[in-house]
């Protein structure tokens, strides 16, 4: 059964620095379209950022220059290195992995990020 799993979240401080991690069973990122998406206390989800399969990284303009997407074929692990953080950054970050050529797209639980000093 295939398995997304996130951490890295916690409680830091605006201007502060995260990096998320998303670990998979049962997925192989290097053929896979891996996605961070987060979701804001009482708000609707919002794309954050992707690293296709063949490398290609597009972010949204919201994180655009603070954030950071990133893989490791090895660990079979994708990444995302959040800095500058902003107090509207705060939410639940979830890992979600597509490869539509075989119907798949799997979500993590997500991992809570808190930005408040």
């Amino acid at each position: 059964e295939a398995q997304l799993v996130e951490s890295g979240g916690g409680l830091v401080q605006p201007g502060g620095s995260l990096r998320l991690s998303c670990g998979a069973s049962g997925i192989t990122f290097s053929t896979s379209n891996v996605h961070w998406i987060r979701q804001a206390e009482g708000k609707g989800l919002e794309w954050v950022a992707r690293i296709r399969s063949d490398g290609h990284i597009i972010y949204a303009d919201s994180v655009k220059g603070r954030f950071a997407i990133s893989r490791d074929n090895a660990q079979n692990m994708v990444y995302l290195q959040m800095n500058s953080l902003k107090p509207e950054d705060a939410g639940r970050y979830y890992c979600r992995s597509v490869q539509s050529a075989i119907g798949m797209d799997e979500w993590g639980k997500g991992t809570l990020v808190t930005v408040s000093s």
